[in-house]
Formats: structure tokens, sequence, C-alpha cells
């Protein structure tokens, strides 16, 4: 049986979790007491149709109940039952806007200031992040990216780095992304935009990232970021960190940019990463490339 306990940050994504792991599969069972985890295993295990995936979701929506969630994994490892533990995670101020967006109230401050409650869940939850085996922060993910993450994690069994290596596209006349980690232009490559049959066209199209890719200097530059990419998220994940976001910037974000945050992820997924993809102003008209 493959038994999969989820928690994490209020507004972290949980909910969509459930529905992604139902896809997959799962048995999930929401908000369940942590005291009843070892019982309600047991019972699976004696049924005559056992489960052979479950999912747990479990957070500081229980209160009080939440601290009996290390006593109950204790029992798990006494009685011989296996688990996994997956931590949902976002930055805080993903949070707010999230909780402020939705108009829900936050568990832990019903009636006080939502800044106050989130770090109250953080000082409590971070025992059980320590010991998380996987850790996605959804702070940058669209809901088709965390399913993505999911699958190939859950479904495809590819090993997790602890680290999500985020790549966001863009056009420095709209502006660099105020949350990435690193950013490179590269602006420096001959531009698409001028070539009248390639100026419709975005990174996307074949033709346009082929003429992209087909200059020395682009392989070259794309070798030496791939390899110092790869030479830093050891380090990083060291460091605790769960998600690199670099920036590939041109002009406008359309046809440069977009071709090589392409290629770039191709790589490191080829290294085993964990990437993702977000191209922010691919949509945003006549720019420039």
């Amino acid at each position: 049986m493959t038994l999969l306990i989820i928690t994490g940050m209020s507004g972290a994504g949980k909910s969509l979790c459930v529905k992604y792991f139902e896809d997959i599969g799962y048995f999930c069972v929401d908000n369940l007491p942590p005291s009843l985890i070892p019982k309600f295993t047991e019972v699976i295990l004696q049924s005559k149709n056992p489960i052979d995936k479950i999912a747990l979701i479990v957070d500081i929506r229980g209160g009080i109940m939440f601290l009996d969630l290390f006593p109950a994994l204790q029992q798990l490892q006494e009685i011989g039952i296996a688990y996994r533990i997956l931590f949902l995670d976002a930055t805080d101020a993903v949070l707010v806007k999230r909780f402020k967006e939705t108009r829900r109230t936050h568990p832990l401050s019903p009636e006080g200031r939502l800044a106050e409650g989130i770090e109250e869940e953080r000082r409590i939850l971070q025992a059980v992040k320590d010991k998380a085996d996987y850790i996605i922060d959804t702070s940058n993910l669209t809901p088709r990216q965390l399913k993505e993450e999911i699958t190939r994690l859950f479904v495809e069994g590819k090993t997790f780095k602890g680290l999500i290596v985020n790549i966001v596209s863009f056009g420095f006349k709209h502006g660099i992304p105020m949350d990435c980690d690193l950013v490179f232009d590269v602006r420096f490559i001959p531009n698409p935009y001028y070539v009248p049959e390639l100026k419709p066209k975005s990174g996307l199209d074949p033709d346009v990232s082929d003429y992209v890719l087909s200059f020395p200097e682009t392989r070259k530059f794309l070798n030496k970021l791939n390899e110092m990419i790869t030479f830093l998220i050891p380090y990083y994940v060291k460091e605790g960190k769960t998600q690199l976001i670099i920036g590939i910037g041109c002009t406008g974000g359309r046809h440069r940019s977009v071709a090589i945050a392409n290629r770039l992820a191709q790589m490191q997924r080829d290294k085993g990463s964990s990437v993702v993809t977000q191209h922010r102003d691919i949509e945003k008209g006549d720019q420039g490339g």
C-alpha cells in the first residue's frame, strides 16, 4: 500500500491536489484527524478489497488535533506501515493575495490579521516540513503546472531533488519579474522580429525556435547557462531552497526569450531536474521580439 500524507500551508493548493490525486487513482480523505490515521490504515489493510494508493490531507484546519500528527506517524512506523509526506508551500505574499482574492479567512486568524495567521501557521508546520519527502512551492505554478508536477512525481516516478526550476520568459520593455532569483538578457541574439515571415509568430513556433537556436552564440550561451544551473542546484537544495526562478529576457518577450527558455527547460529536464515554464509576455502584441 502506498500511503501519502499531504499537508502544507493554507492556500498553497491542497484542495487542487485532492482532485489531481483522485485523477491518478488515489483514494483521498480530506481533513482526517491525525490520531485516526493508524486505525484508518489498519482498517484499509484488513479490508477484503484493500486500496493500493491512499492520500490523506492533514492540515491546520484540525486545530489542536493537528498536534497529534507526529504521534500518529510514530504509530505507523511501529506497526510497519510506510508513508511519505508531501508539503505544499507558497510565499507569504502569494498566500495573502490568494486569501484576499477568495475572501476566505485564515484558520488561525478568523478575526485577526491575515499575516499573523500565516506566520503562526509557518511556525507550527516547520517541523513537519522538515520531515517532508516532497516539498512543492506553488507560488509560481498554474493549476496545470501543479498537476503536471504531481503526475511527474507520482505517476512517472521521477526522482525528486527537493527543488523546482521555474523558467520565465519575459520582455524587458514590460519589466523584470520581481520574484526572479537569476535573470539573463538574451537581446544579444539576432532578433526574429526583423525577419518578415517570423515577426507575427512566437518562440513557440518551430521555425522561430530553429532560427534563434541556429546561431553559434545561442548554442554556446545555452550550454554555459545549463552547466551553471546544474552546478548551482545541489547547493540551493542544500540551503533548503525549494524553487529556483530563472528569468530569460529579450526586448518584448515573444521570440528569443521564449525559444531559449523552452530549450533551457528541456536541457534541465534531460539532467533530471523538475522544471516548469511560463511565458509571461508572449501575448502582449507587436512588441519588438
